[in-house]
């Protein structure tokens, strides 16, 4: 479909590819990793046109389209409705529907024997062949159930587009591209506007998608569940590898464990041949081998260690506890203009609690959390206990920042009892390095601003922390050193976050704020998720009959022994569609978790340094770990296809 041929692209000094090359097929969906500034917003700019490269570096099939989301936009959309403006996607199925219509006309308006009916006959059967491939007839159904899973509303149809906030536009144009349904859908950062809903519906329309996608994203999660190939970005060089982020993760670090065992192996070899130079260099006798090891060394070719990322750790400095009860609300009300945001919301916190807040966009996520930092009136009782310290971060806290100070005199202020090396490092976390610490706030992006009053309400000592969205402008790598701080965290935490892959790790309470109503579930996100569909399924199956009353109610006499017989046929009967498939499922467990054995007893041999001294050792084990490796892969492709079997046949049974 597209390939990139030995892409090279060079900024001033700073090399952004190296000869990279890539395809991609239909299908693939694939997730684009890589620390921020290795060029994955601009691989993707190459790939959709908006950035010119030379005459074939990209080249794509003639039928194929593609369609880009970038991270922010800035765009008029005039005075149209919200509908008018998603309609426009179809602009070219609509034109040919209007030229059908004409064409219609035109033949009644026509005599028999004109020489224009022939083509215009034919023009009549191409249009109709196309407009029959893309349902024209249901493009607004299809409109509304694209624009309702984003999140908009009924009555957000009518709604001229030039009322909704950058959020909302950016999620229109993620419906347009969604309605246009490209060969190739490019999406940078495609969850960085949405609420859990809507980030939850469109994983599903992602997952259902009959394209090709490549999507960077800082939700892991996201990732995971959207994705099944993975291209790193990385000094220049694009790396593929096969499965979801997590997957790439694994596979990356036994990538590298094999690739440091070969270049310790390697380097063991150079100081041996050296020293047979260095040792028989005089020696007449020896001059001909030592002419051979030096041709040797100078054709080798050397391994180099992949760089790694510097390993950044960051601990909350320490506070004074809390006492037990921290935060209680109750009965709390909010409204503005008289429209009702939440009512009645009533919470105890206690000390060491962590609780995310979930909802969708409007529901009144960020107002709670400003009503329980105090920056907002409300009425009802809200309560802090004893000896509570509080820090709140919130979406504009870096509108408050001085545009003066530097990087790092801003956050080194803020401090206490903190060396400048640890505020550095910290800094590193939060994607400040080198001399970007010394930068005057005033330069910096939105994004950056963010960051800097993130680190800044991190440092000060607290044990209540109020958190609205504070991985916006994170990075992976970024979020994962703020996640673990957070988990060995001892203080409280209340957190909005549409990031589940961040707050999973240390949330043990959600709070859902849906149609003005507070409900507390206990566990994390996925517990939560999981609950509210028992919850929907519950409900569904209340409002429908039950199996066998339709038949009652008509005078049939229901013989529940006939019933009986026939449920218990189809058991059997499904008993014996599953027993293959389940021996085979346990016939590849047996084969996995022999070969894991084997697996980890040669790991635990390539760990061993004296095995490098060997090389013929060493290239056996290596060889006989590579096979290994492959046999799991097919073992576990196999264990997937069995068991995705028996999922289809007790779908249908």
């Amino acid at each position: 479909m597209l390939s990139i041929n030995n892409l090279s692209l060079q900024y001033g000094s700073k090399q952004i590819f190296r000869d990279v090359s890539a395809q991609i097929h239909d299908g693939d969906r694939i997730g684009l990793a890589g620390v921020n500034g290795t060029g994955k917003s601009t691989l993707l700019k190459i790939m959709c046109g908006d950035l010119e490269v030379d005459p074939g570096v990209v080249s794509r099939a003639s039928w194929f389209t593609v369609a880009y989301l970038p991270q922010e936009v800035t765009i008029d959309l005039g005075s149209c409705t919200l509908f008018d403006e998603a309609e426009s996607a179809f602009d070219e199925e609509l034109a040919q529907q209007q030229e059908l219509e004409e064409i219609g006309q035109q033949l009644a308006d026509l005599d028999q024997e004109s020489a224009e009916l022939v083509p215009l006959l034919k023009r009549q059967g191409e249009l109709q062949h196309l407009l029959e491939r893309h349902d024209v007839f249901r493009i607004r159904s299809e409109i509304e159930r694209i624009l309702f899973g984003l999140g908009f509303s009924k009555q957000d149809l009518d709604r001229p587009v030039s009322e909704f906030s950058g959020g909302w536009i950016m999620r229109l144009l993620l419906a347009k591209l969604l309605l246009q349904k490209p060969s190739l859908l490019l999406l940078d950062e495609p969850t960085n506007h949405l609420d859990l809903d809507s980030l939850t519906w469109m994983e599903d329309f992602l997952q259902q998608y009959q394209g090709a996608m490549v999507i960077i994203s800082h939700d892991r999660a996201f990732l995971d569940r959207v994705t099944s190939k993975t291209w790193e970005l990385s000094l220049g060089r694009l790396t593929s590898y096969k499965g979801n982020y997590s997957h790439y993760l694994m596979e990356k670090a036994q990538r590298m464990e094999l690739e440091r065992a070969a270049y310790y192996n390697q380097q063991a070899m150079i100081k041996q041949t050296e020293r047979f130079i260095t040792r028989f260099r005089a020696k007449s006798t020896k001059a001909k081998q030592v002419q051979s090891r030096a041709k040797q060394l100078e054709k080798l070719e050397r391994i180099e260690l992949s760089e790694t990322e510097r390993t950044i750790h960051f601990s909350f400095p320490p506070a004074a506890p809390s006492g037990r009860d921290v935060l209680q609300l109750s009965g709390v009300n909010k409204e503005f203009d008289s429209k009702q945001v939440f009512k009645d919301v009533t919470l105890d916190l206690q000390r060491g609690d962590k609780l995310a807040v979930v909802g969708v966009n409007g529901a009144g996520k960020t107002t709670l959390l400003r009503i329980m930092a105090g920056l907002e009136p409300a009425q009802g009782t809200i309560r802090q206990g004893h000896n509570v310290i509080l820090t709140y971060f919130g979406q504009h806290q870096a509108q408050e920042l001085s545009g003066e100070l530097s990087v790092l005199d801003t956050v080194y202020h803020a401090a206490q009892d903190m060396t400048i090396t640890r505020v550095r490092s910290l800094l590193g976390a939060f994607l400040f390095t080198g001399d970007d610490v010394d930068k005057k706030v005033q330069v910096l992006s939105g994004g950056e601003k963010s960051r800097v009053a993130l680190a800044r309400m991190l440092i000060k000592p607290a044990n209540l922390m109020l958190l609205d969205e504070p991985t916006n402008h994170l990075d992976i790598t970024s979020q994962e050193v703020l996640q673990e701080a957070m988990a060995q965290y001892e203080g409280t935490i209340i957190v909005v976050s549409h990031n589940r892959f961040f707050v999973n790790s240390f949330v043990n309470k959600v709070l859902e704020i849906r149609d003005g109503r507070a409900t507390l579930f206990l566990g994390n996100v996925d517990d939560y998720l999981a609950a509210r569909k028992r919850l929907e399924e519950t409900s569904v199956a209340q409002k429908q009959p039950e199996k066998g009353v339709e038949k009652r109610l008509d005078g049939d006499s229901g013989d529940r022994k006939a019933q009986r017989r026939e449920r218990a046929q189809r058991r059997r009967q499904l008993s014996s569609q599953l027993k293959p498939w389940k021996k085979k499922v346990a016939e590849a467990e047996t084969q996995i978790e022999t070969l894991e054995v084997r697996k980890e007893e040669l790991e635990t041999l390539m760990a061993d340094p004296n095995l490098y001294a060997d090389q013929q050792l060493w290239s056996k084990t290596s060889r006989e770990y590579s096979e290994l490796q492959r046999r799991l892969e097919r073992r576990y492709e196999k264990w997937e296809q069995a068991q995705g079997r028996i999922e289809e046949i007790e779908a249908q049974g």
